[in-house]
């Protein structure tokens, strides 16, 4: 198939590429449409080089297009005759020069074929199904097209100087012939004037359009940076904060450095470009010269347009974290901790020259007690490509610490505001110098706010803070944001708390988890998107014991203890005691959930149904269990192994089925030990701790061992049983 036939078949993003490979006049649309068989079939390359084979192939084209004039008189297409006639007009400019239009033709050529191969690539790995790491949305491809059309202009731009110059060259050269051969004949000489004049309009009209073009593509790049750093760059700051609390947004940096590379790569082109004018200028200038008046300010232009971006290319792609810290953000003082910072201009050229500072807050805000720090270790790095797995430019810092100043006390003016340690918010800087070609611009990109803390025990208040500050504050270098702290609407509070288990146990919450911890805070209600959670609510009500201290609890024993039992469904976790009570008096007997505590921090307990005599349902409930039980026994086993011994029975396990309707064994029996009963690795904490005895109304935990066995064994107090209103003391 013929490569223009090829190309219309394409889908519509590599079209768009055509149109605007195609958006100028030096080789019209129409013209590369209609005659495309005749151009497919000639030698350019030929042509280029042999003047005389150039001149052939360019009457060969005049004639074309009058045969496409003539077809379009027959047909009465008066738009189509009018355009053929003026592109026919265009290419007069080609008579002395027929090599430039080989040129032409040929480049674009050699365009066309960039564009298939393109999108034959993305073909072949569509079907290889090898899938992109995040779907692109529409206007990420609208900015790709952008970039494919910013890329043309600059190689068209770079084609259109080079002609510039051969144009000046021959000017200049039978200019100074003229000069040289100092004619005598007036009517000659007169003759001579006038075809260098002519050749002086034609430079100048070349230089104008050449201007013009280049400022095109500044605004065209203008457009580009604004989408990027307004745009792209702050939508992946938001996405970086919210990944460091849990949510699973993609924080890779590739193709924003793509983005801005490309960007980066054209501008310091147009650079060139500017500099090949001033010394086209210093060889041949003129009156009016358009290049003298117009080249300042282009230069004014791009050295702006290059600050911006480069200044916006300078990042932090890996938030500070500790080895064994609860999260990103939360430092100890003379902990080792690990930042890594990019560079998303990427020049292999640079690598290993540029070198980045570490820094702590540059001026203290204006609180009451506020602590400086120095940050210790290795603070100098290169930006380099060998510590990034994908290539980038980055100066990863692994072994830095900080020490607090002695002294402190804020900055001048101290206001009376106060806040707690934990409340703190501190900012660490990272300083280089970007040199390229004689430009040369200071960088500077900064973390998120980090909370510093002294002691292992102030952690998890610490990280309350990482998460209240990264789901509300929309502005990153906000280190008062804890001076007057907003609240969070339910649907951002919830969201962040399903974070929490997302990240922890590669399980979120559900809606009805989600709306029993709302229950817990607000009460009940028909909705809770209207519902608001104060920072005090969150950390500071009900002390020790606040929301936070007790969701934590859950969340650190789900992790350490029932992560394989949470990510499988097994645990109902968030429910309220009447839900519970409603959803179990409808089952079977034996019918059991799973719940956490509301009551005891970093607590599990479960409670099933059972049919009385009168065959009414009673929902019984052992007191939770928490990690010093779950330290000596899975819990699984401890659903396995629980029974209760009444009126001098044989001991069952009352736990049949877990809800709704699965049979015990079929949810869990793929986490049993292969070894039961005698052998069981878990046999005394079996025999002590699992076992409950029913007399008259009372319920006690003892060891069906013999009573020699049981004493010797020095039995502690058991989990208890409850009934529906009251917990029973037990003891062994």
């Amino acid at each position: 198939m013929a490569q223009w036939d090829r190309l219309r078949q394409l889908p519509s993003a590599y079209r768009q590429q055509l149109h605007e490979l195609y958006d100028r006049d030096a080789l019209p649309m129409d013209v590369r449409h209609y005659l495309a068989p005749w151009i497919e079939k000639q030698e350019w390359q030929r042509a280029a080089r042999d003047d005389a084979f150039a001149m052939v192939l360019f009457q060969v084209l005049l004639e074309n297009l009058d045969i496409q004039h003539s077809r379009f008189v027959q047909e009465e297409s008066f738009l189509l005759q009018h355009n053929i006639r003026r592109y026919k007009q265009n290419f007069q400019r080609y008579v002395d020069d027929p090599c430039a239009l080989a040129t032409t033709i040929l480049w674009f050529l050699e365009k066309e074929k960039e564009i298939l191969e393109s999108a034959e690539l993305a073909e072949k790995v569509q079907l290889l199904q090898v899938e992109p790491e995040a779907m692109e949305t529409s206007s990420q491809q609208d900015l790709e097209r952008k970039l494919a059309g910013l890329r043309n202009e600059v190689q068209c731009m770079e084609h259109t100087i080079i002609c510039l110059e051969e144009q000046q060259d021959e000017f200049d050269f039978k200019y100074q012939t003229h000069k040289l051969e100092a004619v005598v004949d007036e009517a000659r000489k007169n003759e001579q004037i006038r075809a260098l004049q002519l050749l002086v309009n034609k430079l100048n009209d070349c230089r104008k359009s050449t201007l013009s073009g280049l400022n095109n593509i500044l605004d065209r790049t203008q457009d580009i940076i604004d989408v990027l750093v307004k745009k792209e760059l702050v939508e992946w700051q938001r996405r970086q904060q919210k990944a460091c609390i849990g949510a699973p947004d993609n924080v890779c940096l590739d193709q924003l450095e793509k983005w801005f590379s490309c960007v980066a790569v054209c501008l310091f082109q147009v650079w060139e470009f500017l500099t090949k004018l001033e010394e086209l200028v210093g060889k041949v200038s003129y009156e009016n010269d358009p290049v003298k008046a117009q080249n300042p300010t282009l230069q004014k232009r791009v050295d702006t347009l290059l600050r911006d971006l480069l200044k916006s290319s300078f990042v932090v792609e890996t938030q500070p974290s500790m080895p064994q810290g609860k999260g990103s953000l939360v430092l100890r003082t003379n902990v080792q901790f690990s930042v890594k910072a990019r560079l998303l201009v990427k020049f292999p050229e640079l690598n290993h020259s540029m070198k980045v500072d570490v820094s702590m807050d540059k001026e203290a805000p204006q609180i009451k007690g506020y602590r400086r720090f120095n940050v210790l270790g290795t603070k100098i790095k290169a930006l380099n490509m060998a510590e990034s797995t994908n290539g980038g430019m980055v100066a990863d810092f692994r072994h830095l610490t900080l020490k607090e100043q002695k002294s402190g006390g804020g900055g001048k003016g101290v206001s009376d505001i106060s806040l707690s340690v934990t409340e703190e918010l501190h900012i660490i800087y990272f300083n280089t110098v970007f040199e390229l070609k004689g430009f040369s611009v200071e960088l500077q990109a900064s973390t998120l706010p980090v909370v510093i803390i002294s002691n292992s025990s102030q952690q998890q208040s610490a990280w309350a803070s990482v998460l209240w500050f990264n789901m509300l504050s929309q502005d990153p270098k906000d280190v008062m944001f804890f001076a007057n702290t907003p609240a969070a609407t339910w649907p951002q509070f919830g969201e962040m708390l399903s974070w929490q288990f997302l990240s922890a146990t590669k399980r979120g919450l559900d809606g009805t988890q989600l709306e029993m911890i709302a229950n817990k805070l607000f009460g009940k209600k028909p909705n809770y998107d209207s519902c608001t959670v104060p920072w005090s609510k969150f950390t500071k009500e009900n002390t020790p014991d606040t929301f936070w201290v007790w969701f934590d609890g859950i969340l650190m024993m789900v992790k350490t203890y029932l992560e394989d039992l949470w990510r499988d469904g097994l645990i109902m976790g968030f429910v309220t005691k009447g839900k519970e009570k409603s959803l179990l008096k409808k089952k079977k007997r034996g019918t059991f959930l799973l719940r956490f505590s509301e009551s005891v921090i970093g607590g599990i307990t479960f409670s099933w149904v059972e049919i009385t005599v009168t065959g009414e349902p009673d929902v019984k409930t052992v007191q939770p269990f928490t990690k010093v039980d779950l330290s000596q026994i899975p819990f699984h086993e401890i659903i396995r192994n629980f029974q209760i011994l009444e009126a001098e029975n044989v001991p069952e396990n009352p736990l049949l089925y877990l809800y709704p309707d699965t049979p015990k064994n079929e949810a869990f029996g793929k986490y049993y030990t292969e070894k039961s009963g005698e052998d069981s690795p878990y046999i005394k904490y079996i025999k002590t701790k699992l076992v409950f005895v029913s007399k008259e109304n009372t319920l006690e935990a003892r060891s069906p061992m013999p009573s020699d066995m049981a004493q010797g064994e020095g039995l502690e107090p058991m989990n208890g049983l409850c009934g529906e209103a009251a917990v029973h003391e037990i003891s062994g």
